[in-house]
């Protein structure tokens, strides 16, 4: 029987016998979630591993979050980028936020049905979320600009990964003059180095330092 998470695997070779059977089970949990609350486009759901569960991985070409980390995903919609990173770094924690409640609770279905105990999934604007972090992530939420105001409040001091604590965001396109304001303290990378899919070919992830 074929794996659709074979795309999962063959990228992320070291994945363990539970991480394996997570990855599989997302594709069933997002169907069954996704027939009720469209969190993913129903065109794409059949892209689900392709484009949207490795593009939310493509943070973990860029970073290996170490055990202790604390990370939150704004604007997490359907839990991505938060679940499929949560699945890969265990020992990480996760929150993840969206301001829409029904999109929170297809979250935190699929998180209590994989067993995921480093997941938070919370119905909250950003702007009022206090909680300190080590890093933000989000898949394209809103201009850098904007989410680095609304989440500089959030970081906490320190920082044990190879990375200083920071924002990292999936983006697309040109990202020169979105990241102008933060020239000194930003870096991209591109995610067709990493992987030969098409549909990688203007996808990046954007980095930007908030180191206290």
């Amino acid at each position: 029987m074929s794996h659709p998470a074979q795309i999962i695997f063959d990228h992320f070779p070291e994945l363990d016998a539970q991480q394996r059977a997570r990855f599989d089970a997302l594709d069933a949990l997002y169907r069954e979630w996704n027939a009720k609350i469209n969190v993913i486009s129903r065109k794409d759901i059949d892209n689900l591993y392709s484009h949207h569960i490795l593009h939310s991985l493509g943070l973990a070409k860029v970073i290996r979050f170490r055990p202790g980390t604390r990370v939150m995903d704004v604007g997490t919609g359907g839990g991505l980028p938060g679940l499929p990173l949560a699945i890969l770094f265990p020992g990480t924690d996760f929150l993840l936020l969206d301001s829409i409640g029904k999109k929170i609770r297809v979250v935190q279905a699929i998180a209590g049905e994989l067993g995921l105990a480093n997941v938070t999934a919370r119905h909250c604007n950003v702007a009022d979320e206090t909680a300190k972090t080590d890093f933000v992530v989000s898949r394209g939420v809103m201009p850098m600009a904007e989410l680095e105001r609304l989440v500089r409040k959030n970081f906490r001091s320190g920082g044990q990964n190879a990375l200083p604590n920071g924002i990292l965001c999936l983006k697309g396109g040109d990202l020169t003059r979105e990241l102008l304001p933060f020239k000194h303290k930003s870096d991209t990378w591109d995610l067709s180095q990493y992987f030969a899919d098409p549909f990688f070919e203007t996808k990046k992830v954007a980095y930007v330092a908030m180191t206290k």
